[in-house]
């Protein structure tokens, strides 16, 4: 489905709101830079998260993975859409870990709003490995 097509279904000034909500909630003290992520599930829920830095820069937690903490302990299911803000509200993109994060919990037909417009997921990471990968290869292997 084109990824234009496919936001339509979405109130995405409502997330980006939510999304911007979530900045406010951010601990940065080392970077300054706070990100607030909010996405809807594929059964409606709202599902939101910020980033929480860390001393240890490495383990930095980012508003993606927040947001993946609050879809698993309130039910789980699917994302359906995806956007993520800065502190002054405009429109980034995940890193790299949290792309592979939202493709866990997304799959290609997630719609993630972007700097550039609306993509789906599978052309945000193209030949993504995930879940199905691992059943292919136990498949395999155990023929």
């Amino acid at each position: 489905m084109n990824a234009e097509v496919a936001a339509r279904d979405f109130d995405w000034e409502d997330l980006r709101a939510h999304a911007r909500e979530m900045t406010t909630k951010s601990y940065v003290p080392y970077s300054k830079y706070p990100v607030g992520a909010a996405g809807v599930t594929t059964d409606g829920r709202l599902v939101r998260g910020c980033n929480v830095e860390n001393a240890g820069y490495g383990v930095t937690l980012c508003a993606e993975c927040g947001l993946i903490s609050e879809l698993v302990a309130t039910g789980g299911g699917r994302l359906a859409a995806f956007t993520c803000v800065n502190g002054v509200g405009e429109v980034i993109m995940p890193c790299g870990r949290c792309r592979q994060l939202l493709w866990e919990h997304g799959g290609a037909q997630l719609v993630i709003e972007t700097p550039a417009g609306f993509r789906m997921m599978d052309d945000i990471l193209p030949q993504a490995f995930g879940p199905q990968d691992l059943d292919d290869y136990e498949e395999r292997v155990s023929q």
